[in-house]
């Protein structure tokens, strides 16, 4: 792609902004103005994201004129990347972040119908990306600040798959085909595991069932179409489980804690929780990944079930 200049702007911010490699740039002046935060604000969230998740690929130099005195001077700039750009925006809670996002979605949508984006996987995988991201701002702003960063490690691995897909392209690697096992988990043994749950909660409410919900759900998992499974992968039923119990509200109280649970429990019976001795979704990212599902649209389901799909056949 070629390096172009798209203009955003709103009642109070309008910037130039750099499109290189498939992906926006900004500096550390032009993210004061967008996040309506100070300098000097933005560099230390730049320097703490690139300490606690990001690395130096999400930053390059451009050159660009700047006036100095009377003189129009031409030097190398800091310029940083769209996963920088997301991460700063969670660190300084911004609400101009949702005007940002909303912009991206735009212009991503703008390629695909000029005709810019040649990889129509990569694009897919883009507008996935920023679906993920305004999920994500709907999330309450009070969240934990460890949790709001899990949750920008979550979207920033996701958007990380966009290099797997040059080399699937290119035949580099062989597409992951998922597991299959016709062994099936019972509600019993599910119901089982959630009764061991209620002698840590607090709450009368915790894990009361809404009308056989989780029996349906295990039922669904299972389900066939003219003989063939309506979910042919272990992989694909996993991420449904966890889905389903967390937007169904399966239960009264305790669906998102419920829901990561069994979730695990899911994933141990079929054997593949873990990979060369490393859970495949680490504790943290299974909260933020279960956040995002529960603030999500149902609309949305498409892109969580790829969400947690790509966590797990990554890993495979």
């Amino acid at each position: 792609m070629k390096n172009e200049i798209v203009l955003f702007e709103n009642q109070s911010v309008k910037l130039e902004v750099n499109l290189k490699e498939e992906t926006v740039w900004l500096n550390a002046n032009q993210m004061a103005k967008l996040f309506d935060r100070d300098v000097k604000t933005i560099r230390k969230h730049i320097d703490n994201a690139l300490k606690e998740e990001l690395d130096n690929s999400t930053v390059a130099k451009f050159a660009t004129v700047q006036k100095e005195g009377t003189r129009n001077i031409t030097r190398n700039i800091d310029y940083y990347n769209l996963d920088m750009i997301i991460s700063v925006g969670y660190r300084v809670k911004s609400k101009n972040g949702i005007i940002f996002r909303k912009w991206a979605n735009k212009i991503i949508k703008d390629f695909l119908l000029k005709g810019y984006a040649i990889n129509q996987k990569r694009l897919a995988y883009l507008e996935k990306t920023v679906k993920l991201i305004d999920i994500a701002g709907r999330i309450n702003y009070e969240l934990k600040n460890n949790d709001a960063q899990e949750i920008i490690k979550v979207i920033n691995n996701y958007s990380n798959a966009l290099n797997l897909l040059d080399d699937y392209d290119h035949k580099r690697i062989i597409k992951p085909q998922g597991n299959k096992n016709e062994e099936k988990i019972t509600y019993e043994d599910c119901m089982n595991i959630i009764s061991k749950l209620k002698f840590n909660s607090d709450s009368d409410l915790f894990a009361l069932e809404r009308n056989h919900g989780l029996q349906e759900i295990i039922g669904t998992l299972y389900q066939t179409f003219n003989g063939n499974d309506l979910y042919p992968t272990i992989e694909e039923k996993a991420a449904n489980f966890l889905y389903l119990i967390t937007k169904n509200h399966t239960f009264i109280d305790g669906n998102k804690r419920i829901a990561a649970t069994l979730f695990i429990y899911f994933l141990e019976f079929y054997n593949i929780l873990y990979n060369n001795n490393e859970q495949v979704i680490d504790n943290n990212t299974l909260v933020a990944i279960t956040l995002l599902i529960a603030q999500s649209n149902p609309k949305e389901k498409d892109v969580l079930i790829d969400l947690v799909m790509n966590f797990l056949k990554t890993n495979e």
